[in-house]
């Protein structure tokens, strides 16, 4: 009786890609991370002779962690390598081509998180309010203005049109990670910087809110380098990018309201963990003040 030829591991992997681009909607970053960390698992078969997803267990997973480490990838890469293989394997077995899961008691090294950086008030407010000049100072006002009061992630900005913005409600709709859409409040400043937008180039409601040249959405790489631009005239010495601006609402929101559930629904974090790591900031400000103002926690130079 005729039977499919099975596919090889490589072919697999293309068709698990493939899937995660179209059915998924993964950006083209995540699909890249994907086939570069499934390439090195299909180098590590092919040097072994495994010819078959089903020929690898925990056993071979945890020679796969122990080779790559040895070959000097960092722990958080290492992970990040370990997810996208058990991503594979779950797709795998509910297709029911692969039988078990090698992945099983298999851990990757432990990643001491850092805590990002993030800007004062003072400083977050110098850069926003600067002032660029010559015609693009507008745009870079509204930009700057709109990361700081809703905390937008780049992607979530460059895409933004004006249809997605209610001026009069103060309220921004955005596309986030997995395609989820989240609403987010708008500060007044920002507002008044988005009519002042507005009012200079026009509001039709299918046209990017940031334009490059062209009329076209404006480029991410344009963003940080404004960005970058901005901060040196300012004379701010930290590494001023556009995903700080979005650290630094995350932190002065918490910091000051100290509801870490609406700070995580207003970001678009799928899980809480993730925004916790604001909790960890918040409490090195109360740190500092702390041994700044109590007689007995000062410390001797």
């Amino acid at each position: 009786m005729w039977r499919e030829r099975a596919l090889t591991p490589e072919q697999q992997v293309e068709q698990w890609l493939e899937r995660l681009a179209g059915e998924r909607q993964a950006s083209m970053h995540t699909v890249s991370a994907y086939r570069r960390d499934l390439a090195k698992l299909l180098r590590h078969m092919q040097a072994r002779n495994f010819a078959s997803f089903d020929a690898l267990d925990s056993n071979a997973m945890r020679a796969f962690v122990a080779a790559e480490h040895r070959a000097g990838l960092a722990p958080k890469s290492l992970q990040r390598l370990l997810s996208s293989c058990r991503s594979l394997f779950r797709q795998l077995n509910r297709e029911g081509t692969m039988a078990g899961d090698p992945m099983l008691g298999v851990r990757g090294p432990k990643v001491r998180r850092k805590l990002p950086q993030v800007l004062d008030v003072d400083e977050a407010s110098a850069l926003v309010e600067a002032d660029s000049g010559g015609k693009l100072a507008v745009r870079d006002r509204a930009m700057l203005e709109l990361f700081y009061s809703s905390g937008l992630r780049l992607s979530e900005l460059v895409g933004l049109r004006w249809i997605d913005v209610d001026i009069d409600g103060g309220e921004v709709r955005v596309l986030g990670k997995g395609s989820k859409t989240r609403v987010v409040p708008v500060g007044r400043h920002a507002i008044t910087a988005l009519r002042a937008l507005g009012a200079e180039e026009g509001m039709q409601a299918d046209s990017a809110i940031f334009r490059g040249r062209g009329g076209a959405p404006i480029n991410p790489r344009t963003v940080q380098l404004r960005m970058k631009t901005l901060a040196l005239q300012q004379g701010l010495a930290k590494h001023i990018h556009p995903h700080l601006l979005r650290h630094t609402f995350a932190s002065h929101m918490l910091e000051s309201s100290g509801d870490l559930r609406a700070v995580q629904e207003l970001l678009g974090h799928a899980d809480i963990a993730t925004t916790q790591i604001y909790t960890h900031l918040d409490f090195q400000h109360l740190a500092k003040v702390y041994d700044a103002a109590h007689p007995r926690a000062r410390r001797k130079p």
